[in-house]
């Protein structure tokens, strides 16, 4: 399928325009799909993820979640900060003396990213929410897409941003891979859309949540469906990075298409 593809703005509900990528058919009406970045922001991988979905026939938006956060937040800068991070076991990184020590170690501008992106992920994570909820305005705006017809995907973060919209919009499907559970659970209730949770078998942090996750979908009678990857990593959809597993990515894939194109679809064929 022929797609066009471009850098773009949204206009956010308190004025403030933030980046983000949009990739579409070249021609026609389609559903369409919000893709949320990983703690990296909107890089060319996300972008390439874009057009992926571009070519099965939807119209996919990648924001830039971190635009209003400051130029400092770029993909290099939160390598190299992060990079640090990764030397503390899993279950320790949310441990305040823990991450206080390590951040004693670093620079000030790797103080200032660490402090944005972990110590206060959550009132982040408010703006974020805020701004994906404009995506949502944005793309029902335009005459290409189906404003009935959206869903969200996301990676990692982005995952677990996506599973906590699908809480508080009625996408018409949602696909997080590799996310945190909604906070709080309860609000797996208010779900109105199928649900498919991609996870990673060797993801500890994110897996354990997984038993509440489903024990409360269940309580609410949600559409859940959930793949679980033995023995791959967390990020393993990533092709960029060193945990990258080609078959299960691929496979992946193949279900995350075929969600949305079942969910999205008028006539439950192709979009």
């Amino acid at each position: 399928m022929d797609i066009t593809s471009e850098e773009t703005k949204v206009r956010c509900q308190d004025g403030t325009q933030i980046a983000a990528y949009l990739s579409r058919p070249v021609s026609g009406r389609h559903p369409g799909i919000i893709v949320i970045h990983e703690i990296f922001g909107l890089n060319d991988q996300i972008r390439g993820v874009a057009r992926r979905y571009a070519e099965q026939g939807f119209v996919a938006l990648a924001p830039h979640l971190f635009t209003r956060f400051g130029d400092f937040l770029t993909e290099k800068n939160i390598e190299r900060a992060m990079s640090k991070m990764w030397t503390v076991p899993p279950d320790k990184r949310n441990d305040p003396a823990t991450l206080q020590t390590l951040m004693a170690t670093m620079s000030e501008e790797d103080r200032k990213l660490v402090n944005l992106l972990l110590v206060k992920r959550g009132e982040m994570e408010k703006d974020m929410v805020k701004d994906v909820l404009s995506c949502t305005d944005h793309l029902k705006g335009m005459s290409e897409v189906h404003g009935d017809r959206l869903g969200i995907t996301g990676f990692c973060m982005g995952g677990g941003l996506a599973y906590q919209l699908s809480t508080m919009y009625p996408f018409g499907a949602t696909v997080p891979f590799y996310g945190a559970n909604p906070s709080p659970i309860e609000a797996v209730a208010d779900i109105t859309g199928p649900v498919f949770g991609i996870y990673a078998g060797e993801d500890q942090r994110i897996d354990s949540g997984i038993p509440v996750l489903v024990e409360n979908m269940v309580k609410y009678r949600k559409a859940f469906e959930i793949k679980v990857y033995k023995g791959v990593q967390h990020a393993f959809f990533n092709e960029r990075r060193e945990v990258y597993n080609k078959p299960a990515a691929d496979d992946a894939w193949e279900r995350t298409i075929s969600f949305f194109t079942k969910n999205l679809s008028t006539d439950q064929g192709r979009p």
